[in-house]
């Protein structure tokens, strides 16, 4: 059964067996929940299984892809076909799951800042093993101080340890994509900057680097009607620009906001 990868859904097959092997050896899932999100045509979910986990599950939007999976695997995965941006992945199991995934270029910011936002209490995942568009996997990991840093480092640095695996070369899919992809590896991390509501660090982030070449004096009177009062609490000087100060502070930026509308 032959399927027509969809340039809508941003579907681009891995078909390399040596990173195939690569990405299913990035974590041990021996014993352990596995869940794969957009297994296409299931390439890497024959390496996942392979490894022995107790159990994978699959998240494919894609009808005719559902259905091509459910003939080549049967019942040794569960098929979840339905959009991974609907889905409460917390409820899919009561173990802990280790994820991955070849992340549809057009919304992986989208999946992983889902994630993050909703990662409260309950952490359900072990760790994520996720592709993306290397551009966006170099803004991930970016750190302060540097011209990629912004917004998706900063909320990516407050609840996940981040580690890059490998470059992949667009040979390596089918069709080929423009453009060069990264594994990242993330864990959940001991200890979370509690804030009240992540929107907060969405909107602070948002206002600070929607004009990041300007001087932190415009964002904060934007923020803070006493903003030399926050600045002077936190030693921040406000003739830096936003990729000058640490994820750490935006937290602590957060926070103060928080505290202040109460």
């Amino acid at each position: 059964m032959f399927i027509r990868p969809k340039k809508s859904l941003g579907q681009n097959f891995l078909i390399d067996r040596n990173v195939l092997e690569l990405i299913a050896d990035t974590v041990d899932i021996a014993n352990k929940e596995v869940l794969e999100i957009g297994p296409g045509s299931g390439n890497l979910t024959s390496f996942l299984l392979k490894k022995n986990p107790s159990k994978v599950y699959v998240i494919e939007k894609d009808d005719e892809l559902a259905l091509l999976l459910q003939d080549k695997f049967s019942d040794e995965i569960k098929i979840i076909n339905d959009d991974v941006l609907k889905i409460s992945e917390d409820k899919i199991s009561n173990e802990k799951l280790t994820v991955f995934g070849n992340l549809p270029y057009n919304i992986s910011t989208e999946i992983l800042s889902k994630w993050i936002t909703n990662l409260n209490i309950k952490i359900w995942f072990e760790s994520l093993v996720l592709m993306f568009q290397k551009e966006v996997a170099e803004r991930i990991i970016a750190e302060s101080n540097t011209s990629k840093y912004g917004r998706l480092s900063i909320l990516s640095n407050w609840k996940l340890n981040i580690k890059k695996i490998i470059d992949i070369k667009p040979q390596s899919f089918s069709p080929r994509p423009k453009v060069d992809s990264t594994l990242l590896l993330f864990t959940p991390r001991n200890n979370i900057f509690e804030l009240k509501d992540a929107k907060n660090l969405e909107m602070i982030t948002r206002v600070f680097f929607s004009q990041r070449r300007k001087m932190l004096k415009k964002p904060f009177n934007q923020v803070f009607t006493n903003a030399k009062e926050v600045a002077d609490k936190f030693n921040i000087d406000l003739n830096l620009r936003p990729q000058n100060l640490e994820p750490e502070i935006y937290f602590k930026l957060v926070k103060e906001y928080e505290n202040l509308r109460r």
